[in-house]
C-alpha cells in the first residue's frame, strides 16, 4: 500500500506494537511523541503547528496520544485536559483542514462508562465517567463527533486495561503484579473485588490494524467498538495468577481500593466481530506467562 499512517502516541504500550503491525501490512508508519528518540518523530499534541506539519500528506491518523492513566489525571487534572482534550481539538483541526482529508480512529477508554449499570457492557450503554481521565476521553468522542459532522472519516475504540509488554510503567497493575512475583516481592492489590476485561497488547494493537484496513479501503467508519475480551477478572485472581506462574510463592497484601477507580468493568466484545472479524486471542494466563517469561530475560541480562 502507498498509504502513510500517522500514529500519535507512538512511543507508548500500544502505539509501538502497532507500529509494528501496519509495517508488516505494508503501510507506511509516521510517528509523532514526546518521546520518540528521533527528532523527526519527536512532537507534542498541543503544538498546533507541529500538529499541522505531521499530519501533513498522511492518509490516516490513529490518535493514541494522552495522559493515560487514571492517576496522572487526577495527580494533574489541568495537564490531562490540556493534552486529552486540546490535543485531540488540535488533531482534528489539522485533519479537517488538510487539503486530502485523511481518516482518524481515535482511542478511547472503558473509563467513559464510569461504573456501569449493568455488566457485561455494550457500546450503547450511556458514558458516565468518574474520574479526570474518563471525562477527558468522553469529551474526546463528542469532538470526534462534531468532526464526523463537518466530514471528517473517524471512529472510536475503546480500550480496556491494555498489558503484556516491556515497555509498560512499571507500577500499572499487570507490570506490577509480573515484576513482583517473578522477584518475590509482595503483590499489593488495592481492592481485591475490583473486576476487570484485561487486554493483550498485541490483540489491541491487531484491532487497530484491522479498523486502518476498512478505512483505507475506503467504507463508512463503524459506530465505537470495544477491543476487548469478554471476560472479567478481579485483580486478586489476576495477582494470584502471577504468582502461580511466576513459581515464587511471593506473598499477596491486600488494601482498600482507591476513591476515584471504576469497581467493575467487562464489555461485550460483538460489535467488533461483527465490523472487523476481530475477537481476542491472548487468554490472560498465556499473556502473563509471555509477560513473565519477558521480564526474566530482561533481568538476566541487567547489571
Amino acid at each position: 500500500m502507498e498509504s502513510t499512517i500517522l500514529i500519535t502516541g507512538s512511543a507508548g504500550l500500544v502505539g509501538t506494537a502497532l507500529a509494528a503491525r501496519l509495517r508488516s501490512r505494508d503501510f507506511g508508519v509516521r510517528t509523532f511523541d514526546l518521546r520518540d528518540p528521533r527528532p523527526a518523530g519527536r512532537g507534542d499534541v498541543r503544538d498546533l503547528e507541529a500538529v499541522r506539519r505531521a499530519v501533513s500528506g498522511c492518509s490516516g491518523i490513529v490518535h493514541l496520544a494522552a495522559v493515560s492513566r487514571v492517576v496522572w489525571g487526577e495527580r494533574d487534572p489541568e495537564l490531562c485536559r490540556a493534552t486529552n482534550l486540546g490535543g485531540t481539538r488540535r488533531l482534528l483541526e489539522a485533519a479537517l483542514a488538510a487539503p486530502a482529508r485523511p481518516w482518524l480512529i481515535f482511542a478511547s477508554s472503558r473509563e467513559v462508562y464510569g461504573q456501569p449499570a449493568s455488566l457485561p457492557v455494550e457500546e450503547d450503554a450511556p458514558l458516565a465517567p468518574i474520574n479526570v481521565y474518563g471525562h477527558t476521553k468522553a469529551a474526546g468522542e463528542h469532538m470526534v463527533a462534531e468532526a464526523r459532522g463537518l466530514g471528517l472519516r473517524a471512529a472510536v475504540v475503546r480500550l480496556s486495561n491494555v498489558y503484556g509488554s516491556l515497555a509498560d510503567h512499571h507500577d500499572r497493575v499487570i507490570p506490577a503484579f509480573v515484576r513482583a512475583a517473578v522477584r518475590g516481592h509482595g503483590l499489593r492489590v488495592d481492592g481485591a473485588d475490583h473486576t476487570f476485561d484485561f487486554t493483550h497488547v498485541d490483540d489491541t494493537a491487531r484491532g487497530i490494524a484491522a479498523l486502518a484496513e476498512l478505512l483505507a479501503r475506503g467504507e463508512s467508519p463503524p459506530p465505537p467498538i470495544h477491543l476487548l475480551t469478554g471476560r472479567p477478572t478481579t485483580l486478586g485472581e489476576a495477582a494470584v495468577l502471577a504468582v502461580e506462574l511466576a513459581g515464587t510463592g511471593a506473598p499477596i497484601v491486600t488494601a482498600p481500593p482507591r476513591q476515584f477507580d471504576v469497581a467493575r468493568f467487562y464489555g461485550d466484545p460483538a460489535r467488533a466481530r461483527r465490523w472487523l472479524g476481530w475477537e481476542p486471542r491472548v487468554t490472560l494466563r498465556e499473556g502473563l506467562a509471555r509477560f513473565i517469561a519477558a521480564v526474566r530475560a530482561e533481568e538476566a541480562v541487567a547489571p
